[in-house]
């Protein structure tokens, strides 16, 4: 082990970037679907080696050697991150194959140059780590001080892009995940960076450093994290919601030429023929279901305008019935404006074929809903996935869904999922939501990865909310997830079927829902000032 770690921590020019840059790529494996976490602990623990090979080594001292640290530990951070992000996001390229004679010649942006900026935030965190280094186990504790932060801030800079947070190593699996109850996604990555960078201190005899305090409380952390893990779910008692009966329909319609208006009354009699199918001897088509749910925008029409649709979707459904689903919105302007603005919406359509209830979505898809900085990028041939006229709009505020029958539905439409819950989302009355209702079309992504991570990020929001997840993907991953984070029931990758079930009741609300912007604060804080007071003690 030793020349190991010798190795990287004296490494220097391409050797050091590959050496990085392969560790993060590995670290992939510990998310899903492949959930090997161990895997884990090669990118967090290189990362401490290698910025202890640009901590004080220069023979200069003063400013300009501290900027010189900072550099080449900020190199080192973006060859790690570039690793990982490329090995975690190679499937956005699958997008850009759809209609590839209009994107294909894009590919490199998602596949390349996405990862190259996402890693600039891994590269700020290593900065922001050496300036806290010190010798000993506080530099564990850095790490996670400096990278906690750029994750963070990789979730809210330009609108935020969360994707694979460094604590889904942990968040894919419900055991691990339960700590996210208390301090959310961002609180997680702060933890699982300090705990899977911990094994680094096992090398710290060849350096005449004594790693054993460092190790004693990685793993007391570790039995903390499982023990609290194994006690809430050997706890957790759901109960289900009396007289609601839930049918997902995932239809695996592909994206491309098929899905075009002249094909709104085939593929709507598609939705219609397989939402009716029975899925066991008991059940009798749609006759007992009260909730049938469609995945996002199914539909290459505007519902809300198409009465003879509406009003078959109507008959189909039994009496007091309803239909939540995904569907484009169009709204005309005033004049003197924009004359049509259209929105990714959820529709609750019921008795009497009316629209009851509609959501807008806040959180809009950069390049796929909507072209940032449009004037000039368009100039570089650059355009939507999504060839609404004008783009979509966000909606104007986050609110609730009114079903009835449902208790309040907190509505998530596409990657909404991945983003922790920090605003408040209850009504007028202060009403808590009762379920999380994500609808969303991955089938851009085909049979990859992509999905799967997907779906682990949506089912940790509802272990930090203590809401139930009901989610109906086009192509898949549809389930019904317990307060728990437990997969009750789900219908697999790039199947066309429906799914039927029970609706689990919320359990008593957490503590990051209480505190959801304070918790990962206090989580950091007490990193960064446990580095500092460590470092001034040596």
């Amino acid at each position: 082990m030793v020349p190991l770690v010798r190795r990287v921590i004296l490494s220097y020019g391409w050797e050091r970037r590959l050496i990085a840059f392969g560790a993060g790529a590995l670290g992939v494996l510990a998310l899903q679907p492949f959930g090997f976490i161990p895997a884990f602990v090669v990118p967090m623990t290189v990362a401490v080696w290698l910025l202890d090979g640009c901590s004080g080594k220069r023979a200069e001292a003063g400013p300009r050697a501290l900027a010189g640290d900072l550099m080449q530990a900020a190199e080192a951070g973006w060859w790690l991150g570039f690793g990982y992000f490329v090995a975690g996001l190679w499937w956005l390229g699958a997008a850009f194959l759809v209609d590839a004679a209009a994107f294909a010649w894009a590919m490199p942006l998602a596949i390349v140059g996405l990862p190259a900026f996402l890693a600039l935030f891994t590269a700020f965190g290593f900065a922001v780590a050496r300036l806290l280094w010190s010798s000993g186990g506080a530099r564990v504790l850095a790490l996670a001080a400096g990278l906690g932060l750029s994750e963070w801030l990789r979730g809210h800079v330009l609108t935020g892009f969360p994707w694979n947070a460094f604590g889904m190593a942990l968040g894919g699996t419900p055991l691990l995940a339960q700590s996210a109850a208390l301090f959310g996604l961002y609180g997680l990555t702060a933890v699982a960076v300090a705990l899977f960078a911990s094994p680094a201190l096992l090398a710290d005899r060849w350096a005449g450093r004594d790693g054993a305090p460092g190790l004693t409380l990685a793993l007391i952390g570790w039995i903390a994290l499982v023990g609290f893990g194994q006690f809430r779910l050997m706890n957790a008692h759901v109960q289900f919601a009396p007289g609601v009966r839930l049918r997902i329909m995932q239809p695996n319609t592909p994206e491309g030429d098929s899905f075009e208006p002249q094909n709104g009354k085939k593929i709507l009699s598609g939705y219609l023929a397989l939402s009716d199918r029975a899925t066991s001897p008991k059940r009798q088509g749609l006759a007992d279901v009260t909730d049938l749910i469609w995945p996002e925008s199914p539909f290459p029409f505007i519902l809300s305008r198409d009465p003879p649709a509406l009003d078959q979707i109507a008959h189909a459904l039994a009496p007091g019935a309803f239909l939540i689903t995904g569907a484009a919105r169009v709204e005309t302007g005033a004049p003197g404006r924009r004359q049509r603005r259209y929105f990714n919406s959820i529709q609750v359509v019921g008795d009497g074929a009316r629209v009851l209830d509609t959501y807008d979505k806040v959180h809009l898809v950069p390049f796929g809903e909507y072209l940032p900085f449009e004037f000039f990028l368009k100039r570089l041939g650059l355009r939507r996935f999504v060839q609404i006229p004008g783009g979509f709009t966000a909606g104007r505020r986050r609110t609730l869904l009114s079903v009835p029958g449902l208790p309040p539905v907190l509505p998530l439409i596409c990657y909404e999922a991945i983003f922790p819950i920090e605003h408040a989302y209850h009504g007028a009355a202060g009403v808590r939501p009762g379920l999380l209702l994500n609808v969303t079309n991955d089938g851009w992504f085909g049979q990859t990865i992509g999905p799967y991570q997907h779906f682990a990020q949506a089912r940790l929001r509802a272990i930090e909310e203590g809401l139930p997840l009901v989610r109906a993907a086009n192509s898949g991953i549809s389930a019904i997830v317990d307060p728990y984070g437990r997969t009750l029931t789900q219908l697999p990758l790039g199947v066309a079927d429906v799914l039927d079930g029970r609706l689990p009741q919320r359990i008593k609300t957490p503590f990051f829902a209480k505190h959801p912007i304070l918790t990962p604060i206090l989580v950091w804080l007490a990193f960064i000032a446990g580095s500092v007071l460590l470092k001034r003690r040596r």
